[in-house]
């Protein structure tokens, strides 16, 4: 080192010090940069300066970001594994045009940052990406750096940085957890991206896998289908000969995204900066459960959440140790329940399986340019491949990945629509065959047996309820029988504990719903037609008859009812026609409230709007924005598309709850109220989304995206209310 070199500009630098900005973004080779100056980028999103972490007293230098003076949120270290004991730090640029940190009053080098070569005017800078470079004045293109922050991340990847390596120049980006919040030196917890013929990003503790996220198929990595497409940030993942790399930058400038590898709870945490808030909030993370945990099932297993033991075997497998299958032989995996014969190829093939994690790439071989007919021959005839997929799923599936030796670290993952072919005796793939087969006879021989207990069921039930069917008169005069009990006004008030506000759950077009409990202790809702209801008694009627005649498992079930109402239709017709339109407006979608048509997804569309509601805190009737006129559907349609849809969220859920997940319904909201019945996700679909973390379609645009009046703006509407007659039903409270 030229320490004569360090100690000479370190005095003359004191000459220009009068002259340094503390809001400059950089220093020449003439200025330094000593305990209490900073450097700010231009736009002031980053500083660089010296810091102590935690309760230490070491000295650190630094990046953080600006937003919060009060609680730095560091996210690079330069000195990570030499601290400075005291405030005589001093960062300069040396004869040779390097980064150098000096400490002890200039005598001892605390850190060094090599330049990839000498620089005639050398200049050092702190950039708005967070990007400390040095680089050379009068170079003609600035982004031409010798040496630069990026390079060399710690626990932090802030977006434009990357998580790979480059072969070209020897460098690997790879990220490394603080020891403790008051100890940023490197922990044993590092995330990278491994080197082997197919890339994959691996967590490890010290030289030890513990999370892995599967290979990268083209639109999401196999184990993490989560990190796809979506409105806030995009993600980059490049692959070839000279380099592989994952970088991300986000969607709306605006929006201040972080990764932090965090040692104290093992986790990848991914945050969102609040402003109004002043605070860091969970995006998302990774490990989710026990299931990400590396190899947890051993050879052949597969993690499943939800099913005891959570460890399972692949079909066509079963435990090494099946006498002592439990958490402590796991990880002996699994074996063949027959053993392949390499030597016959007419009895070997492949089974498929699909919604699982891919094994682990280590012992794997890839060509981008086969199909998956070349892949299967190709594994077929090589003893030691053991199962083949593509590696790409994009644009109908392109490529070939195969596996050799025993596959490990699988768990399923059913939003992972990548396929995965593993080889098997032919004898397995009869057996599997046979046994759809004989349950699909069981299924249908059963299928009499139990019509018949259930028409006997059903008489039996007719039978006791004989004495409390009634008949009344339908709204064209026609006579209706009805099939549910009457319970007179008496009980129904008991329930209710005579319709006490407490019990009241919420107001709908026709009147106020209440909660109750009969004496069988079973959970109720009483609807009651009020007194001031802009609808008579026959729309509410006309709202029992449709509640029964859109009977499916998304309504809840007609248990009872007083005043002579009833359900009149039966079964699950799915959709159909009506001349009154009941319900609450708002809610109702769009075909049914202007065309009087109903179907299945017409309370797709109203569960959308609730929860919409759910999301924003905010009333779809009642709500205004200061700023445009539309109703919350155009609200939260327009920070959709602008890339902002996370500020429809209410500032009430705070840290309740994962923004990642909130995207989700977000994203699953606008699905459900789109304008056109038929681009809207079945009930059933929801309930699956609801539950997992699938990739979900770009929503069109929603029904009702329009802007209001003035009046209906501010929660105010034009419509009078006329009073009716009293009307109850009541409904069961019960999960289809």
């Amino acid at each position: 080192m030229d320490i004569f070199a360090f100690l000479f500009l370190s005095s003359c630098s004191l000459v220009f010090l009068s002259d340094f900005s503390y809001a400059a973004d950089s220093i020449t080779q003439s200025q330094s940069l000593s305990e209490g100056m900073t450097l700010v980028s231009k736009d002031g999103s980053f500083v660089l300066g010296f810091f102590t972490p935690g309760k230490s007293t070491n000295r650190y230098l630094g990046i953080w970001y600006n937003n919060n003076p009060v609680d730095q949120t560091v996210v690079w270290v330069a000195n990570r594994l030499n601290p400075i004991n005291d405030s005589s730090g001093v960062l300069m640029v040396n004869s040779s045009g390097s980064l150098v940190l000096l400490s002890q009053n200039s005598s001892t080098v605390a850190w060094s940052a090599n330049s990839t070569k000498q620089a005639l005017n050398p200049i050092v800078q702190l950039l708005d990406s967070g990007n400390l470079v040095v680089r050379d004045e009068k170079e003609q293109h600035p982004e031409n750096y010798l040496w630069q922050s990026f390079d060399y991340p710690c626990d932090t990847l802030l977006q434009g940085m990357k998580l790979g390596w480059d072969s070209r120049i020897g460098l690997e980006w790879r990220l490394s957890a603080w020891k403790s919040s008051d100890d940023p030196s490197p922990g044993e917890l590092t995330y990278g991206i491994e080197r082997h013929n197919y890339a994959e990003k691996v967590m490890k503790k010290g030289s030890k896998k513990y999370f892995r996220t599967g290979l990268w198929n083209g639109n999401y990595f196999s184990g993490v289908p989560a990190l796809k497409a979506n409105p806030v940030f995009n993600y980059i993942f490049v692959s070839n000969k000279d380099e592989v790399y994952y970088t991300f930058h986000m969607i709306n400038k605006s929006v201040i995204s972080i990764l932090v590898l965090n040692q104290t709870n093992n986790l990848l945490e991914r945050f969102i900066w609040v402003e109004a808030e002043k605070k860091w909030s969970m995006y998302t993370y990774v490990p989710k459960d026990s299931c990400d945990t590396y190899n947890l099932c051993g050879v052949y297993g597969n993690c499943i959440i939800g099913e005891s033991p959570v460890c399972q075997c692949l079909e066509g497998f079963k435990p090494k140790s099946s006498e002592t299958w439990n958490p402590d032989e796991w990880s002996k995996g699994c074996v063949r329940k027959r053993q392949l014969s390499c030597q016959d190829k007419d009895k070997i093939g492949f089974v498929k399986f699909v919604g699982i994690k891919l094994p682990d790439t280590t012992n794997s071989w890839m060509n981008r340019s086969m199909n998956l007919e070349e892949c299967r021959v190709k594994c077929l005839n090589n003893c030691s491949c053991t199962a083949y997929s593509n590696s790409n799923i994009s644009d109908g599936g392109s490529g070939c990945i195969i596996w050799y030796g025993d596959l490990i670290d699988i768990r399923q993952i059913s939003a992972n629509e990548q396929e995965l072919y593993i080889r098997m005796s032919a004898s397995d793939i009869e057996a599997k065959k046979g046994h759809k087969m004989k349950q699909a006879v069981v299924v249908v021989a059963a299928t009499p047996c139990c019509s018949f207990w259930n028409a006997l069921n059903w008489l039996l039930h007719m039978q006791k309820q004989d004495k409390l069917r009634k008949v009344i008169r339908n709204n064209e005069g026609q006579m209706e029988d009805l099939e549910l009990p009457f319970l007179d006004l008496s009980t129904i008030a008991g329930a209710t504990d005579n319709f006490a506000i407490n019990n009241k759950l919420g107001e709908g077009g026709f009147g106020s719903i209440y909660k109750g409990v009969l004496e069988d202790e079973q959970e109720i809702a009483v609807k009651r037609l009020s007194r001031s209801s802009g609808q008579g008694l026959n729309e509410f009627k006309n709202e029992v008859r449709l509640i029964a005649k859109l009977q499916h498992r998304n309504l809840v079930k007609l248990l009872a009812y007083y005043f002579g109402m009833a359900r009149t239709f039966a079964g699950d017709q799915s959709e159909g026609n009506t001349n009154r339109v009941v319900g609450t407006y708002g809610y109702m979608a769009p075909e049914y409230a202007f065309e009087g048509h109903f179907s299945t997804k017409s309370d797709v569309f109203s569960f959308g709007i609730l929860l919409l509601e759910i999301i924003s805190g905010k009333k779809c009737r009642a709500f205004f924005h200061p700023n445009h006129n539309h109703n919350l559907i155009g609200h939260a349609w327009i920070l959709w598309n602008e890339g902002r849809p996370l500020e429809l969220v209410d500032e009430c859920l705070g840290n309740s709850c994962t923004l990642s997940e909130v995207l989700h319904c977000i994203h699953l909201s606008l699905l459900c109220v789109q304008h056109r019945p038929e681009d809207r996700p079945s009930m059933s679909s929801v309930v699956v989304v609801l539950g997992s973390e699938s990739a979900l379609p770009q929503p069109k645009k929603p029904g009702f995206f329009f802007e209001k009046d003035s009046n209906e703006a501010h929660g105010f509407s034009s419509n009078h209310e006329l009073s009716s007659t009293n009307g109850i039903t009541i409904t069961l409270l019960e999960a289809r």
